[in-house]
C-alpha cells in the first residue's frame, strides 16, 4: 500500500485519538496487516507517540504484524476438535509447510495460525482454509488437501 492510499484512509478521519482503532482496522483491511512504518504513519496523523500506537495495536487479537499467506489456515483447538486430535492435525500442516504457528511460508502462499473455536464442533477436528471450512480430518487428509 502506497502512503497516497493511507492517506485516503485518513481522509475518513478527523484525528481524534479515539478514532484510532478504526483507523487501524481499516489501514490492517487495505495492507492486510499493520506494518511498522503504518503504525508510524498513524500516530504522526493522530498526533500522538508511536508508542501509544503500537500499545493499542498489541493489546487487541484482531491485528496482525505479519503479512498473511495467500491461503490462510486456521486451525481450531477448540474442546471437541482438541478431544478428536487437532494436535497431530497441527504438527502436520507444520510439517508439511515448514512453519510454525503465527508464521507465513516463505513464498507467501500459506499462513498459520490456531484459534479457540472456529465454530463446527460436529465436523471435528476441523481447520478453515480462508473462509472454508475442512472437516472430519487425518494427517492424511491434510497431506491431500496441502498437495
Amino acid at each position: 500500500m502506497e502512503l497516497s492510499e493511507l492517506n485516503k484512509i485518513f481522509q475518513n478521519y478527523q484525528g481524534k485519538e479515539e478514532e484510532v482503532i478504526p483507523i487501524l482496522q481499516d489501514v490492517q483491511e487495505k495492507h492486510g496487516y499493520l506494518s511498522s512504518e503504518y503504525m508510524e504513519e498513524v500516530a504522526k496523523f493522530i498526533s500522538v507517540p508511536k508508542s501509544r500506537i503500537f500499545g493499542i495495536a498489541t493489546f487487541y487479537a484482531q491485528f496482525r504484524f505479519k503479512p498473511r499467506g495467500e491461503k490462510h489456515i486456521m486451525v481450531c483447538r477448540g474442546t471437541a476438535c482438541h478431544v478428536k486430535g487437532a494436535n497431530p492435525i497441527l504438527d502436520e500442516i507444520k510439517n508439511i509447510l515448514e512453519i510454525e504457528e503465527g508464521e507465513t511460508t516463505k513464498n507467501k502462499k500459506y499462513s498459520l495460525e490456531t484459534v479457540a473455536c472456529i465454530g463446527a464442533c460436529s465436523l471435528a477436528p476441523c481447520i478453515m482454509i480462508n473462509n472454508e471450512v475442512k472437516a472430519n480430518l487425518t494427517a492424511a487428509k491434510i497431506r491431500i488437501i496441502l498437495k
